[in-house]
């Protein structure tokens, strides 16, 4: 393990949802847990067996720790092992805090190059590599992402990374789609009050024909029901946004049009991935930041998350730190 004092730690609507509600699916809080786990800090001290940091290493931190070598983990899929640890899910505590415990292992050493609020960011940037590479997203790809926000964000970034031709991007928001655009998007669809049909054929007329993938993020019936509508046959719908337990779907339509739906569970083996397109500079996650609050302001930044103000809003928990 190592002993970390915490730099940036970003907050997730899935942080302000257990704020506001106490639970996630079955993840029921039953005593009071720390939140926050997109974060980045600087080894303090190391334990014993740890041999690839040392103090003053500054390091990105991934939340999600297997506790037992199981089949799960020996398959490289370690996100589906049942007992893993992970930050901020009950009963585990998160890292929002100042100083923070963690293994080793999870915890990746940031090149010079890479800031401690990139090394945040890596947590959300890894939603969008781990659902790219499920979608099968590669060269001359032309992707539907439904919903601008800051996973729909990170996917259309990693998407556009990994080969997409074009990237079409939908939400209600007129701002968040201005700002997929920011990121690489190459057509947006605002969406006001059309059917789930009248989305797919506007996403199709926008791109010149039905996509390939569809990556959703935003859980809404109506927007699950309109990724299957839109994707072209034979394709792949990545299911990423998570909403109530029971939808309804038009699962013929995709059945006898050979539709894929797959689901994603966070993340694995993501984060040397992420680490090596921030330092090579091939993508830029910096205009994702629109908030930044001392960790005094915690619950500031909290209420700024919830009213959907700006896109990611991050904490900094190191005082003596002067940097923005």
């Amino acid at each position: 393990e190592v002993l970390l004092r915490m730099h940036s730690v970003g907050i997730c609507g899935s942080d302000v949802h257990y704020w506001q509600h106490g639970r996630i699916g079955d993840f029921v809080l039953k005593d009071p847990m720390v939140l926050g786990h997109e974060a980045s800090g600087t080894v303090v001290k190391v334990g014993s067996g740890v041999t690839h940091l040392k103090p003053g290493d500054r390091v990105a931190i991934e939340p999600g720790v297997p506790r037992e070598m199981d089949e799960f983990c020996k398959s490289g899929r370690y996100n589906l092992s049942p007992t893993i640890f992970f930050c901020a899910t009950p009963p585990d505590d998160g890292n929002l805090c100042r100083y923070y415990k963690h293994s080793a292992s999870y915890c990746y050493k940031l090149p010079d190059n890479v800031t401690f609020e990139e090394g945040a960011l890596i947590e959300p940037l890894s939603v969008g590599i781990h659902a790219c590479k499920r979608a099968g997203v590669s060269l001359g790809s032309k992707v539907f992402v439904s919903g601008s926000g800051p996973i729909g964000l990170v996917n259309v970034i990693v998407a556009k990374m990994m080969g997409a031709a074009f990237v079409v991007v939908t939400d209600l928001s007129a701002s968040r789609l201005q700002k997929a655009k920011e990121v690489g998007a190459d057509f947006t669809v605002q969406v006001k009050n059309e059917t789930p049909q009248e989305v797919a054929s506007k996403v199709e007329s926008v791109l010149g024909c039905m996509p390939e993938i569809t990556v959703e993020c935003t859980g809404v019936q109506a927007c699950i029901q309109a990724g299957i509508y839109a994707t072209r046959s034979g394709g792949t719908l990545v299911l990423v946004g998570l909403g109530p337990e029971m939808v309804t779907v038009p699962i013929v339509n995709a059945a006898v049009r050979e539709v894929d739906i797959r689901g994603i569970f966070r993340y694995c083996n993501t984060w040397p991935v992420a680490i090596a397109l921030l330092a090579s500079k091939r993508i830029n996650v910096k205009p994702l930041v629109t908030h930044r609050f001392p960790l005094e302001k915690a619950l500031e930044a909290f209420e700024t998350t919830k009213r959907g103000e700006g896109v990611k809003v991050m904490l900094k928990c190191d005082p003596t730190d002067q940097n923005p």
